[in-house]
């Protein structure tokens, strides 16, 4: 069972690695030939970094769009945050001071990432316009997602894990030495959710975290009027003007 899940998560890190690359070299090279910032936009470089952070850290756009999903987005991935640096205890030897300071805070992030999941999933169906426009893809993600949450919640309340071997068993991947993984149910389809989920990130909509840096009505300069705006293919064309 060792051998069998570290041959898996050694799969799933390459997959997630070679697919993020492979698509962040297609957002960064595929041509935009028009300038379409969404308006109001800023004038400057500088403004446009601006509004890309708050669009990452607040949710701008989506606050402004519809207040119900900016409230269910906003108690998923903060829940989220906080889960995954509570998860850095798995990887990292000595633990840091502020790794330590956030483990209880993982645990009501945990809570938090499960109610905004399960609100997500509920308004799939509710909302006839989302309904119409809801596709198997998106009820499998955030099931998946539902699935990886409550069997992380299931180690601790329902069978208890040893964390411990757990940690040896990450640790040991990480220098290529396969070390024993309990064969406890909860924590097996847990890991195994997380593979699943690493492996279909790079080709799922999900991928929209490192795409919004690659959004043009977001990324663009409001200079139409002053500057001309020529795609990357379109410049030889233009040169021959």
């Amino acid at each position: 069972m060792s051998v069998l899940f570290a041959l898996l998560y050694y799969t799933a890190a390459a997959v997630f690695a070679a697919g993020l690359a492979y698509k962040i070299h297609r957002y960064a090279t595929v041509p935009a030939p028009l300038k379409i910032p969404t308006t109001p936009a800023p004038l400057t470089r500088t403004g446009v970094a601006f509004r890309l952070a708050r669009e990452v850290g607040l949710f701008e756009s989506l606050f402004r769009a519809d207040k119900l999903l900016w409230a269910l987005a906003v108690l998923f991935h903060l829940g989220l945050l906080l889960v995954a640096l509570r998860h850095l205890r798995y990887v990292v030897e000595p633990l840091w001071f502020w790794i330590v300071w956030v483990q209880p805070f993982g645990v009501y992030g945990g809570l938090a990432m499960l109610a905004g999941l399960t609100g997500l999933l509920v308004r799939r169906f509710v909302i006839p316009r989302i309904r119409y426009i809801t596709g198997p893809s998106d009820i499998l993600m955030l099931l998946l997602l539902l699935g990886i949450g409550v069997s992380g919640f299931a180690m601790s309340a329902v069978a208890r894990t040893d964390i411990v071997a757990v940690k040896q068993f990450f640790l040991g991947l990480m220098v290529a030495d396969i070390r024993p993984l309990p064969a406890d149910g909860f924590l097996l389809l847990h890991l195994f959710l997380v593979a699943v989920l690493a492996i279909v990130f790079p080709f799922s909509k999900l991928l929209h975290a490192p795409g919004v840096f690659f959004s043009p009505t977001r990324n663009q300069v409001d200079d139409a009027r002053e500057r001309r705006h020529v795609a990357a293919w379109a410049r030889p064309l233009d040169q021959q003007r």
